[in-house]
């Protein structure tokens, strides 16, 4: 069997293609822009790259891009307070708080002030629980576009059996629930899940979210199974003054000799967060301003 890869770095292009031809029509009828701002608080460095990221791209689709730094020692009360200020801006169509914060800061209590109809993170109780009831939602970024790289590879997911390895509120628990929308028959395992690989031996989709480096081994995976790596992992160098290789949570080499497909890493879902950050930004402009959204996001 020839595994396909699936090319998650050309579906997040073509995406963002979609999103900056969709922008101009929005200008048009709404009289602005779309904007979406990053708050970013201290000085970690994987933080800084990924917001300077997240700018480059929402520019380069046509929208607006709000930057806004706080210093290490700001408190929890003058975040919320900058957040409470972007709900209030029309400009801002989307709010994402970077994390981690800075030690001492209460996540969930930032993300709860985020105004629900600007958390393009779709991390806010409000969306989490419309998704769970199968009510429109901005949906967190990541699942989201697990769930497109799927749909694109397989077409129609009704009646398949779909493990999701790991059960966090960014990634696992979304990606459940998105699956259940498409009418797979899904299980939820974990750390704790009695024979964990005979659980995902038996899934036609296997979505693997934990954070540990090639946890899941090729024959723990069903012949002509399709695979999902969310995990990005950077090993021990092997050399030194040399970093590591980045890996998946799935043994990679081993898992080609099962699948059908497989997303690799890098280049699988990462590049998909950013474009569907800027599709959520979109999607939530055109629900600001009353419009519907394109249909093709």
């Amino acid at each position: 069997m020839t595994a396909e890869i699936i090319d998650g770095k050309a579906f997040a292009a073509g995406l963002r293609e979609r999103i900056a031809e969709a922008v101009p029509a929005f200008v048009e009828a709404a009289g602005r822009k779309p904007g979406l701002a990053v708050v970013l608080v201290g000085e970690d460095p994987a933080s800084q790259v990924y917001v300077g990221s997240k700018g480059k791209a929402t520019v380069a689709a046509g929208m607006n891009s709000f930057e806004h730094r706080l210093p290490e020692t700001a408190t929890q009360q003058e975040l919320i307070a900058m957040v409470e200020q972007l709900n209030a801006d029309d400009s801002v169509d989307g709010i994402l708080v970077q994390l981690p914060l800075p030690e001492g800061m209460d996540d969930k209590a930032v993300i709860a002030a985020i105004d629900p109809a600007k958390d393009v993170d779709g991390f806010h109780v409000v969306n989490a629980g419309k998704l769970a009831v199968g009510e429109d939602a901005l949906v967190p970024c990541t699942p989201l576009g697990c769930l497109m790289l799927l749909k694109d590879a397989l077409g129609d997911l009704s009646g398949m059996d779909a493990v999701v390895v790991g059960r966090s509120n960014i990634v696992g628990k979304p990606m459940a629930q998105l699956l259940l929308g498409e009418n797979c028959t899904v299980t939820l395992a974990h750390s704790r899940t009695r024979d964990l690989p005979a659980v995902v031996r038996r899934a036609d989709i296997v979505v693997a979210a934990v954070g540990r480096a090639e946890m899941v081994k090729g024959d723990w995976l069903k012949d002509g199974a399709t695979v999902i790596d969310v995990g990005i992992n950077r090993l021990a160098p092997t050399e030194e003054g040399k970093k590591g290789r980045l890996v998946g949570d799935v043994a990679y080499e081993e898992a080609l000799g099962h699948v059908k497909a497989i997303t690799p890493v890098p280049g699988g879902v990462g590049p998909m967060t950013i474009a569907v950050l800027l599709r959520n930004t979109l999607v939530a402009a055109h629900a600001r301003a009353g419009l519907a959204p394109p249909r093709d996001l």
